[in-house]
C-alpha cells in the first residue's frame, strides 16, 4: 500500500506550475448549432438566452479560479462546469423537442471541454465488468484522481501545445495504470485493460 500511496504522491507533485497569463476561456460556439438546426424565432430567442445565462456563468467560475493565481484549481472547475452543462441541458428541454435536443446534447458533448479522467460512465463499467472488490475500486478511484490532479497542475507547461499535452498525459496515465495494476489481481487488470484500451490523449481542436 505504501508503494501506491508514494506513486499517487508522485503523481500530484510530478506537475510544474509556471503563471500562464493568457488563457484565455474560449466557449462552445452556439451559433454553429443555430445552422444545424430549425429553430422557430420563439426557440431562438428562448435558446439564446439559456446559452448567453451558463455561458456567462461558467466565465464567472473561470474567472474566480484564476483569481486563485498559481493555486488555480482545474479539478473543481472542471466539476462545476459538468453541473452547468448538465443544468443548462434540463433548461433547454423546456425549449427544444426530443430530436432537437438529442442534437444539442450531441453537439454540446463533442464541442465541450472534457474533464482528463476516466468518467463515471466507465468507471462503473471496470467496477461492475472487472468485478472488482470495494477495496480494488477506491484504488482505480484515487489513481484516477491523482491522474486528473496532475495533468491539471501541469496545464501551465504544456497550454497550447499539444504535442507536450500528449506527453504529459501519456506519462500520469502510465502512472495510473502501474498504481491500480500494482492494487488489481491479475484477472481483474487483465479486464481493466481491456475496458480501458480505447482511452487515448484527445488533443484540442
Amino acid at each position: 500500500m505504501k508503494s501506491i500511496k508514494t506513486v499517487f504522491l508522485a503523481l500530484a507533485l510530478g506537475a510544474i506550475f509556471t503563471a500562464c497569463s493568457g488563457d484565455k476561456k474560449k466557449g462552445i460556439d452556439y451559433n454553429q448549432f443555430k445552422t444545424e438546426v430549425q429553430l422557430t424565432p420563439d426557440q431562438v430567442k428562448s435558446f439564446d438566452e439559456i446559452t448567453k445565462k451558463y455561458q456567462d456563468l461558467q466565465e464567472q467560475n473561470f474567472e474566480a479560479a484564476k483569481a486563485q493565481g498559481g493555486n488555480m484549481d482545474r479539478v473543481a472547475l472542471g466539476i462545476k462546469n459538468e453541473e452547468l452543462r448538465a443544468q443548462q441541458s434540463l433548461e433547454m428541454a423546456k425549449v427544444l423537442d426530443a430530436p432537437q435536443m438529442e442534437k444539442f446534447n450531441k453537439f454540446v458533448d463533442e464541442n465541450s471541454r472534457k474533464r482528463p479522467r476516466y468518467d463515471n460512465a466507465l468507471l462503473e463499467r471496470i467496477k461492475t465488468e472487472g468485478q472488482l472488490s470495494e477495496d480494488e475500486f477506491k484504488v482505480v478511484n484515487a489513481a484516477n484522481d491523482a491522474f486528473e490532479k496532475a495533468f491539471n497542475d501541469a496545464h501551465d507547461v504544456y497550454h497550447g501545445n499539444n504535442d507536450l499535452a500528449k506527453e504529459y498525459w501519456e506519462k500520469f496515465d502510465a502512472q495510473r495504470k502501474a498504481a491500480i495494476q500494482k492494487a488489481l489481481t491479475p484477472e481483474h487488470y487483465a479486464k481493466f485493460e481491456e475496458i480501458v484500451k480505447d482511452i487515448q490523449f484527445k488533443g484540442r481542436k
